[in-house]
């Protein structure tokens, strides 16, 4: 795979249009369609980066079958539970969905940081200059097996002065860039697209699902003043650190809510339906003093269920809490090697479905430290009241990307001057990009 290579590239939404836009979420254990439309919008105090209000016109949900920790595994099964989800999201909406912006949660998702520099020659900065940088950043980027999702400029230098947001028109002999590049494994990128694909809808973009999360969940101020998002999903737990209102690092691992299922189902012998409800039920990430004097029904694997087992709540809790636990403790050495060491004063916000759990927030005060919160979508009307929860940040983050795509930064093709007749056609983008690829 050649370097800067990426799936389709969406063009950012005018800002004096409406548009109506379809997402596809598509987890390890749910599977969301969402499709909105986006109206030109007034400036709003602490969602101040978004260009369009967003009003939700259809959605579509079905359990996930065919993905484990976010990457596909049984193609036929993920393609219909997609088609499920349009088909569902299209009745209620009244609209034919033709093409998607995807998620991408799984394939090793990676961050790495850029700089490079130019000779300007003390003239003042224009926008030829601003390409060369990034274009030197992004040639550094390249890996193979890796599939770029996003290149984000987070910042120009001029001799000494750093952390310059637009560069243009300023004096200078050397102008500076530091770039952002989200990436994940290429095969695994290529066949989410295959499956969206074999369900009859083009790709518009890919977007990384903790960058998702993070345009939902996150004011303006937090983003600036900085931030670690914690995506607590069902098969994999991703942590984003936003600063200076730019995202600049993503990591993440395969353990989430269904490794606390599956402990469930084998400490107590049940089964995992039966093992799931009991956690969102009764389930908590911290003991209280009532545990042993409450008492949950069980029926053990095998049993016929007329006579369930009745044990103590604290034989929950006592299995729940070293799982909680283990992915806290991850993501917190997680920041800490990447260089965000534990602080009083950092804020956390966790968001996806399984942060829900009782006493995860307090968990994660006290195993990471610093101001913790739950994140659930921001500013999009219409949304049913089960998906105001953090479990749909990611899907509604999807609906804000295409306010920001404009501010990263893409190598253009070759012979991008002189698009080729079949530029415009699904088929012809997606062939161009498996055979520059792979």
């Amino acid at each position: 795979m050649n370097s800067g290579v990426m799936p389709p590239r969406l063009r950012p939404l005018s800002e004096r249009r409406s548009a109506i836009l379809s997402v596809l979420d598509i987890g390890t254990s749910k599977i969301v369609c969402l499709i909105a439309r986006l109206n030109p919008s007034g400036t709003s105090e602490s969602l101040r980066g978004r260009t369009h209000r967003c009003r939700i016109l259809g959605i579509g949900h079905q359990r996930s079958r065919g993905i484990k920790g976010g990457a596909v595994v049984d193609m036929d099964a993920v393609e219909e539970a997609i088609r499920l989800a349009v088909d569902a999201a299209e009745r209620m909406a009244g609209v034919e969905v033709e093409s998607v912006i995807i998620n991408a949660t799984g394939g090793r998702l990676g961050s790495q940081l850029f700089d490079a520099k130019v000779a300007i020659g003390g003239r003042a900065v224009g926008q030829a200059d601003i390409h060369r940088v990034l274009e030197a950043c992004t040639a550094r980027g390249g890996r193979d097996g890796r599939a770029v999702l996003h290149s984000l400029p987070i910042g120009f230098s001029i001799g000494e002065t750093r952390r310059i947001e637009d560069p243009r028109g300023m004096i200078g002999d050397e102008l500076g860039a530091d770039m952002h590049v989200l990436s994940c494994d290429a095969a695994a990128a290529r066949n989410l697209m295959l499956a969206v694909e074999r369900s009859h809808l083009r790709v518009d973009a890919m977007v990384a699902t903790p960058y998702a999360a993070g345009l939902s969940t996150l004011a303006d101020d937090e983003a600036e003043l900085g931030v670690a998002l914690i995506d607590m999903g069902a098969g994999t737990t991703s942590v984003s650190v936003f600063s200076g209102g730019n995202l600049t690092y993503v990591d993440g691992f395969a353990l989430g809510g269904n490794h606390v299922t599956t402990d469930i189902a084998r400490g107590l012998s049940i089964r995992l339906a039966d093992a799931e409800r009991l956690k969102t039920l009764y389930g908590a990430c911290l003991p209280s003093a009532s545990d042993e004097r409450e008492t949950i029904a069980v029926v053990q694997v095998g049993e016929d269920g007329e006579h369930p087992a009745h044990l103590p709540k604290a034989n929950l809790i006592s299995i729940i809490k070293p799982r909680a636990e283990e992915i806290l403790e991850l993501v917190r050495d997680r920041l800490k090697a990447a260089g965000f060491p534990a602080h009083a004063g950092r804020r956390l916000v966790l968001t996806g479905g399984a942060s829900q759990l009782t006493g995860m927030p307090e968990a994660a005060k006290r195993i990471i430290s610093g101001q913790v919160r739950l994140g659930r979508p921001l500013g999009a009307q219409g949304l049913p009241e089960s998906a105001k929860s953090p479990a749909f940040s990611a899907a509604v983050g999807l609906l804000v990307y295409p306010q920001v795509s404009g501010n990263e930064h893409f190598r253009p093709s070759r012979g991008a001057n002189a698009p080729a007749p079949e530029a415009d056609g699904y088929i012809g983008r997606v062939g161009r990009w498996l055979k520059s690829s792979f």
